[in-house]
Protein backbone atom coordinates (compact mmCIF):
# COMPACT_ATOMS: atom_id res chain seq x y z
CA UNK A 1 0.00 0.00 0.00
CA UNK A 2 1.04 3.25 -0.71
CA UNK A 3 1.67 6.10 1.18
CA UNK A 4 -0.74 9.09 1.87
CA UNK A 5 0.88 12.32 0.48
CA UNK A 6 0.32 15.54 2.15
CA UNK A 7 0.08 19.04 1.52
CA UNK A 8 0.30 22.12 3.81
CA UNK A 9 0.43 25.61 3.50
CA UNK A 10 0.93 27.60 7.04
CA UNK A 11 -0.43 30.79 7.68
CA UNK A 12 -1.62 33.53 10.34
CA UNK A 13 -2.63 36.77 11.39
CA UNK A 14 -3.92 38.51 14.76
CA UNK A 15 -7.56 38.65 16.24
CA UNK A 16 -9.51 39.93 18.87
CA UNK A 17 -10.67 38.95 22.06
CA UNK A 18 -13.30 37.73 23.39
CA UNK A 19 -14.30 34.50 21.37
CA UNK A 20 -18.01 34.38 22.77
CA UNK A 21 -18.44 38.06 21.69
CA UNK A 22 -17.94 37.29 17.85
CA UNK A 23 -20.33 35.12 15.51
CA UNK A 24 -18.24 32.60 13.43
CA UNK A 25 -18.42 34.15 10.25
CA UNK A 26 -17.56 38.33 10.77
CA UNK A 27 -15.63 40.63 9.06
CA UNK A 28 -12.48 39.72 11.47
CA UNK A 29 -11.78 36.19 11.66
CA UNK A 30 -10.72 34.39 14.60
CA UNK A 31 -6.88 33.49 14.95
CA UNK A 32 -6.04 30.16 15.89
CA UNK A 33 -2.18 29.27 16.89
CA UNK A 34 -0.98 26.16 16.25
CA UNK A 35 2.12 24.95 18.35
CA UNK A 36 4.15 21.47 17.62
CA UNK A 37 7.24 20.13 18.46
CA UNK A 38 8.58 19.73 14.50
CA UNK A 39 9.12 15.86 14.80
CA UNK A 40 6.84 13.76 13.66
CA UNK A 41 6.38 15.49 10.29
CA UNK A 42 3.81 18.07 11.85
CA UNK A 43 2.11 18.05 7.61
CA UNK A 44 -0.43 15.31 8.32
CA UNK A 45 -1.17 17.04 11.18
CA UNK A 46 -2.09 19.58 9.63
CA UNK A 47 -3.38 18.44 6.71
CA UNK A 48 -6.07 16.68 9.08
CA UNK A 49 -6.79 19.76 11.55
CA UNK A 50 -7.79 21.44 8.36
CA UNK A 51 -9.92 19.42 7.17
CA UNK A 52 -11.79 18.88 10.56
CA UNK A 53 -12.34 23.05 10.32
CA UNK A 54 -13.74 22.73 6.87
CA UNK A 55 -16.05 20.39 7.45
CA UNK A 56 -17.27 22.84 10.54
CA UNK A 57 -18.08 25.17 7.73
CA UNK A 58 -14.52 27.43 8.70
CA UNK A 59 -12.69 28.64 5.30
CA UNK A 60 -9.26 30.10 6.13
CA UNK A 61 -9.15 33.80 5.72
CA UNK A 62 -12.65 34.61 6.03
CA UNK A 63 -13.24 32.58 9.28
CA UNK A 64 -10.40 32.17 10.87
CA UNK A 65 -6.57 32.68 10.26
CA UNK A 66 -3.87 30.05 11.47
CA UNK A 67 -0.49 31.45 12.87
CA UNK A 68 1.89 28.35 12.48
CA UNK A 69 4.99 27.68 15.54
CA UNK A 70 6.97 24.98 14.83
CA UNK A 71 9.85 24.02 17.28
CA UNK A 72 12.01 22.55 14.69
CA UNK A 73 12.77 19.47 16.67
CA UNK A 74 14.44 22.00 19.12
CA UNK A 75 12.09 21.38 22.19
CA UNK A 76 14.02 23.96 24.56
CA UNK A 77 12.52 26.70 21.57
CA UNK A 78 8.81 25.80 22.18
CA UNK A 79 8.70 28.41 25.52
CA UNK A 80 9.70 31.24 23.38
CA UNK A 81 6.94 30.17 20.78
CA UNK A 82 4.04 29.77 23.34
CA UNK A 83 5.10 33.13 24.51
CA UNK A 84 4.94 34.56 20.94
CA UNK A 85 1.58 33.23 20.59
CA UNK A 86 0.13 34.67 23.59
CA UNK A 87 1.92 37.73 22.98
CA UNK A 88 0.10 37.92 19.03
CA UNK A 89 -2.90 37.19 21.07
CA UNK A 90 -4.66 34.37 19.29
CA UNK A 91 -7.67 33.39 20.60
CA UNK A 92 -6.89 29.72 21.24
CA UNK A 93 -3.80 27.81 21.07
CA UNK A 94 -3.67 24.25 19.34
CA UNK A 95 -1.01 22.41 20.98
CA UNK A 96 -0.05 18.72 19.14
CA UNK A 97 1.74 16.13 21.18
CA UNK A 98 2.79 16.87 25.24
CA UNK A 99 5.76 19.40 25.02
CA UNK A 100 4.19 21.82 23.12
CA UNK A 101 0.74 21.83 25.62
CA UNK A 102 2.97 22.16 28.43
CA UNK A 103 4.75 25.31 26.92
CA UNK A 104 2.10 26.82 25.73
CA UNK A 105 0.22 26.06 29.76
CA UNK A 106 3.25 28.03 30.87
CA UNK A 107 2.69 30.81 28.63
CA UNK A 108 -0.65 31.54 29.48
CA UNK A 109 -3.36 30.87 32.28
CA UNK A 110 -6.31 32.92 29.79
CA UNK A 111 -6.13 31.88 26.32
CA UNK A 112 -7.64 28.42 25.90
CA UNK A 113 -5.40 25.56 25.22
CA UNK A 114 -6.82 22.92 22.86
CA UNK A 115 -4.37 19.64 23.35
CA UNK A 116 -4.39 16.67 20.78
CA UNK A 117 -2.37 13.56 20.58
CA UNK A 118 -0.77 14.18 24.27
CA UNK A 119 0.00 10.87 26.55
CA UNK A 120 -0.94 11.53 29.74
CA UNK A 121 -2.66 14.56 30.70
CA UNK A 122 -3.56 13.70 34.04
CA UNK A 123 0.07 12.29 35.00
CA UNK A 124 1.91 15.20 33.17
CA UNK A 125 -0.13 18.04 34.77
CA UNK A 126 -2.19 19.23 32.34
CA UNK A 127 -5.39 18.97 33.39
CA UNK A 128 -7.04 17.90 37.10
CA UNK A 129 -9.02 14.79 35.02
CA UNK A 130 -9.94 13.65 31.93
CA UNK A 131 -14.05 14.52 32.91
CA UNK A 132 -12.85 17.57 34.80
CA UNK A 133 -10.05 19.22 33.51
CA UNK A 134 -10.02 22.58 34.86
CA UNK A 135 -8.05 25.89 33.89
CA UNK A 136 -7.82 26.65 30.45
CA UNK A 137 -6.40 23.43 28.47
CA UNK A 138 -8.30 20.94 27.10
CA UNK A 139 -8.66 18.64 24.04
CA UNK A 140 -7.97 14.83 23.29
CA UNK A 141 -4.92 12.51 24.78
CA UNK A 142 -3.83 9.67 22.87
CA UNK A 143 -3.59 7.31 25.93
CA UNK A 144 0.18 6.37 24.53
CA UNK A 145 1.10 5.22 27.99
CA UNK A 146 -1.10 2.33 28.35
CA UNK A 147 -0.74 1.37 24.89
CA UNK A 148 3.15 0.72 25.25
CA UNK A 149 1.76 -2.37 27.13
CA UNK A 150 0.56 -3.56 23.79
CA UNK A 151 3.44 -2.68 21.76
CA UNK A 152 5.83 -4.65 23.97
CA UNK A 153 3.55 -7.38 23.64
CA UNK A 154 3.87 -6.79 19.84
CA UNK A 155 7.60 -7.13 20.04
CA UNK A 156 7.24 -10.65 21.48
CA UNK A 157 4.77 -11.97 18.72
CA UNK A 158 7.10 -10.33 16.22
CA UNK A 159 10.35 -11.58 17.64
CA UNK A 160 9.68 -14.42 19.57
CA UNK A 161 12.81 -15.08 21.27
CA UNK A 162 13.62 -11.10 22.29
CA UNK A 163 14.89 -10.69 25.46
CA UNK A 164 16.72 -6.90 25.15
CA UNK A 165 14.93 -4.27 24.23
CA UNK A 166 16.25 -0.75 24.03
CA UNK A 167 14.13 1.98 24.03
CA UNK A 168 14.77 5.81 22.88
CA UNK A 169 13.19 8.44 25.47
CA UNK A 170 12.84 11.70 25.20
CA UNK A 171 15.21 13.37 27.90
CA UNK A 172 12.93 16.62 27.56
CA UNK A 173 9.31 15.26 27.42
CA UNK A 174 7.32 15.41 30.31
CA UNK A 175 5.57 12.05 29.10
CA UNK A 176 8.83 10.26 29.37
CA UNK A 177 8.09 9.21 33.00
CA UNK A 178 4.73 7.41 32.44
CA UNK A 179 5.48 6.35 28.95
CA UNK A 180 8.98 4.42 30.41
CA UNK A 181 6.87 2.50 33.36
CA UNK A 182 3.92 1.45 31.59
CA UNK A 183 7.03 -0.34 28.98
CA UNK A 184 9.02 -1.49 31.60
CA UNK A 185 5.70 -3.31 33.82
CA UNK A 186 4.68 -5.06 30.44
CA UNK A 187 8.03 -6.35 30.36
CA UNK A 188 8.61 -7.53 33.24
CA UNK A 189 5.85 -9.49 32.93
CA UNK A 190 7.10 -11.14 29.56
CA UNK A 191 10.64 -11.49 30.85
CA UNK A 192 12.11 -8.67 28.59
CA UNK A 193 14.93 -6.50 29.64
CA UNK A 194 14.27 -2.73 29.24
CA UNK A 195 17.20 -0.35 28.24
CA UNK A 196 16.15 3.36 28.16
CA UNK A 197 18.38 5.72 26.37
CA UNK A 198 17.30 8.79 27.18
CA UNK A 199 17.92 11.57 24.15
CA UNK A 200 18.13 14.85 24.16
CA UNK A 201 15.88 15.81 20.76
CA UNK A 202 17.72 18.87 18.81
CA UNK A 203 20.91 16.51 19.10
CA UNK A 204 21.58 14.35 16.06
CA UNK A 205 20.55 10.64 16.74
CA UNK A 206 23.78 8.98 14.56
CA UNK A 207 25.75 8.87 17.53
CA UNK A 208 23.00 7.02 19.40
CA UNK A 209 22.39 4.70 17.22
CA UNK A 210 25.87 3.71 16.87
CA UNK A 211 26.14 3.07 20.31
CA UNK A 212 22.85 0.94 20.20
CA UNK A 213 24.17 -0.94 17.54
CA UNK A 214 27.48 -2.01 18.54
CA UNK A 215 25.13 -3.14 22.02
CA UNK A 216 23.01 -5.57 19.78
CA UNK A 217 19.33 -5.15 21.23
CA UNK A 218 16.41 -7.65 19.52
CA UNK A 219 14.38 -4.02 19.19
CA UNK A 220 13.81 -0.90 19.86
CA UNK A 221 10.89 1.46 21.24
CA UNK A 222 10.57 4.96 19.77
CA UNK A 223 8.78 7.46 22.11
CA UNK A 224 6.44 9.17 19.51
CA UNK A 225 8.27 12.97 20.17
CA UNK A 226 11.60 11.93 19.15
CA UNK A 227 10.57 10.55 15.83
CA UNK A 228 13.12 12.76 13.60
CA UNK A 229 13.51 12.54 9.77
CA UNK A 230 15.58 9.79 8.96
CA UNK A 231 15.58 7.53 12.44
CA UNK A 232 14.00 4.87 10.40
CA UNK A 233 16.70 4.76 8.05
CA UNK A 234 19.17 5.01 11.05
CA UNK A 235 17.53 2.14 12.49
CA UNK A 236 18.08 0.33 9.13
CA UNK A 237 21.35 0.78 8.56
CA UNK A 238 21.88 -0.67 11.63
CA UNK A 239 19.68 -3.85 11.19
CA UNK A 240 17.37 -2.84 13.98
CA UNK A 241 13.91 -3.89 14.49
CA UNK A 242 11.49 -0.69 15.73
CA UNK A 243 8.40 -0.24 17.27
CA UNK A 244 5.85 3.07 18.23
CA UNK A 245 2.92 3.40 19.00
CA UNK A 246 2.87 6.14 16.12
CA UNK A 247 2.20 5.27 12.55
CA UNK A 248 4.53 7.37 11.34
CA UNK A 249 7.27 5.44 12.28
CA UNK A 250 6.28 2.32 9.84
CA UNK A 251 5.25 4.78 7.03
CA UNK A 252 8.55 6.37 7.22
CA UNK A 253 10.28 2.85 7.05
CA UNK A 254 10.35 1.32 10.45
CA UNK A 255 9.00 -1.81 11.30
CA UNK A 256 5.41 -1.75 13.45
CA UNK A 257 3.00 0.53 15.15
CA UNK A 258 -0.10 -0.21 17.17
CA UNK A 259 -2.13 2.92 18.50
CA UNK A 260 -4.50 5.41 18.46
CA UNK A 261 -5.65 6.89 14.89
CA UNK A 262 -4.36 10.08 14.66
CA UNK A 263 -6.01 11.33 11.91
CA UNK A 264 -9.27 10.81 14.49
CA UNK A 265 -7.58 13.09 17.23
CA UNK A 266 -6.29 15.42 15.02
CA UNK A 267 -9.96 16.32 13.00
CA UNK A 268 -11.38 15.98 16.83
CA UNK A 269 -8.92 19.28 18.08
CA UNK A 270 -10.74 21.36 15.45
CA UNK A 271 -14.11 20.18 17.19
CA UNK A 272 -12.58 21.27 20.31
CA UNK A 273 -12.01 24.80 18.27
CA UNK A 274 -15.54 25.61 17.57
CA UNK A 275 -16.70 24.42 20.66
CA UNK A 276 -14.73 27.05 22.51
CA UNK A 277 -15.60 29.45 19.64
CA UNK A 278 -19.32 29.40 20.54
CA UNK A 279 -18.79 29.88 23.93
CA UNK A 280 -17.65 26.82 25.87
CA UNK A 281 -15.04 26.85 28.35
CA UNK A 282 -11.87 24.79 28.47
CA UNK A 283 -12.82 23.60 31.72
CA UNK A 284 -16.08 22.59 31.08
CA UNK A 285 -15.31 20.12 28.24
CA UNK A 286 -14.32 16.88 28.76
CA UNK A 287 -10.91 15.78 27.73
CA UNK A 288 -11.77 12.79 24.51
CA UNK A 289 -9.80 10.02 24.41
CA UNK A 290 -9.41 7.45 21.66
CA UNK A 291 -12.18 4.52 20.24
CA UNK A 292 -9.72 3.07 17.16
CA UNK A 293 -6.57 1.56 16.88
CA UNK A 294 -5.15 0.30 14.05
CA UNK A 295 -1.58 -2.13 13.76
CA UNK A 296 0.72 -1.20 11.01
CA UNK A 297 3.20 -3.36 9.71
CA UNK A 298 5.83 -2.37 7.16
CA UNK A 299 6.33 -5.50 5.34
CA UNK A 300 9.14 -4.26 3.11
CA UNK A 301 11.07 -3.31 5.95
CA UNK A 302 10.73 -6.73 7.75
CA UNK A 303 12.06 -8.13 4.26
CA UNK A 304 15.24 -5.76 4.30
CA UNK A 305 15.60 -7.23 8.12
CA UNK A 306 15.28 -10.63 7.37
CA UNK A 307 12.29 -11.05 9.70
CA UNK A 308 8.94 -13.52 9.03
CA UNK A 309 5.92 -11.45 10.21
CA UNK A 310 3.90 -14.25 11.94
CA UNK A 311 1.10 -14.74 9.69
CA UNK A 312 -1.83 -14.20 11.99
CA UNK A 313 -0.01 -10.36 13.23
CA UNK A 314 -0.42 -9.90 9.30
CA UNK A 315 -4.10 -10.91 8.63
CA UNK A 316 -4.81 -8.46 12.28
CA UNK A 317 -2.89 -5.47 11.07
CA UNK A 318 -5.35 -3.07 9.47
CA UNK A 319 -2.79 -1.68 7.21
CA UNK A 320 0.78 -3.46 5.23
CA UNK A 321 2.78 -1.54 3.39
CA UNK A 322 4.57 -3.43 0.59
Amino acid sequence: MKRREFISLFGGAAATWPLAARSQQTATPHTIGILVLGNPDPVPFMTAFREGLRNLGYAEKRDIRLEFRSAGEDASALNGLAAELVRLKVDIIVAWQTPPAQAAKQATKEIPIVMTGVGDPVATGLIASLAHPGGNVTGNTAIAAELQAKVVELIRETLPSARRVTVLANATDPFTKPFLAQIEQAALRLGIAIEPVMVEPSEKLDGYFDDIGRTRPDAVIIQPSLLHAGIAELALKHRLPTFSVDEQLPATGGLLSYGSIAVDQWRDAAVYVDKIIKGSRPADLPVAQPTRFALVINLKTAKELGLTIPPLLLVRADDVIE
